[in-house]
């Protein structure tokens, strides 16, 4: 069956809590509306406004949340997602990428300015950052790759040649991280180098596709002013494909850890 249309409208933030709800719901055997009867204190809330939540067309309170959590025994996970929808002072409030890639089982990552996020060491993203909440904020999503439950995303990352060569903080960090970037390898994680000349597509931005478990996909693009999460059909192809085209043109995964050495040692030695 073909994934269903995400509409621009609905964000991809309240998308993931709200299909984390529905499905501790759907496993507690509770319907919308026996859910609804035990938010509030026993209050309640309507079906409808329970449907609206697990839909992302509303954002409900931490309360509720914790409700929800509560009832349904999720052990605290409904609660930390939450808490991630509202993410913290070092995320930007347009950032809802956190409690995305979180969510998905597969990443698809096209890098042609810095190394992805994801594997990026202290150091390298100090320089980067220069502000110690937004490294700290950084580094704790890296979590995600070293989970047990559930299984860590498939992460596929196309790193540009060019940023291995491209000096940020000192030689240190950058054997540092190249170091990292080699162990990562050995660690189940996808990276291929493309080296120059960048193919077409290549040279338009960095960008991330991410995968969920029901193969819906929302993707994250940087500009020069902020990044953009997409979730329409149309813009998912068009990145996919530009995905495609780029790696086609990348080194093979042994190819591109042997440019990471070669780099490694000319370059940062």
């Amino acid at each position: 069956m073909a994934p269903r249309r995400r509409r621009s409208t609905v964000s991809p933030m309240l998308l993931a809590f709200g299909r984390q709800l529905r499905r501790y719901r759907e496993e507690a055997g509770l319907t919308q509306e026996s859910l609804g009867r035990r938010a509030n204190n026993g209050r309640g809330v309507t079906s409808q406004y329970v449907g609206q939540v697990e839909s992302g067309r509303t954002r409900c309170t931490r309360e509720f949340a914790e409700t929800m959590d509560r009832e349904l025994k999720a052990g605290g996970r409904l609660l930390a997602l939450w808490d991630d929808l509202v993410l913290d002072s070092a995320f930007p409030t347009w950032f809802d990428w956190p409690s995305i890639e979180a969510e998905a089982v597969a990443l698809d990552s096209y890098q042609c300015m810095v190394v992805q996020g994801l594997l990026q060491t202290a150091g390298y993203a100090e320089a980067l950052l220069g502000d110690e909440d937004a490294v700290h904020a950084r580094l704790n999503r890296q979590k995600i790759l070293e989970r047990k439950s559930p299984p860590p995303p498939r992460l596929t990352v196309l790193l540009y040649e060019g940023v291995l060569h491209h000096e940020v903080g000192s030689k240190e960090v950058m054997r540092e991280q190249l170091e990292r970037l080699l162990d990562s390898m050995s660690s189940g994680v996808t990276v291929q180098i493309v080296p120059d000349p960048v193919p077409h597509g290549g040279a338009s931005g960095s960008f991330v596709v991410a995968t969920f478990e029901d193969l819906n996909e929302v993707a994250y693009v940087e500009t020069p002013s902020r990044g953009i999460t997409l979730s329409e059909l149309g813009d998912i192809h068009v990145l996919k494909r530009k995905f495609n085209e780029i790696r086609a043109a990348a080194l093979p995964v042994n190819m591109s850890a042997e440019c990471i050495r070669r780099v490694l040692e000319q370059r940062w030695a």
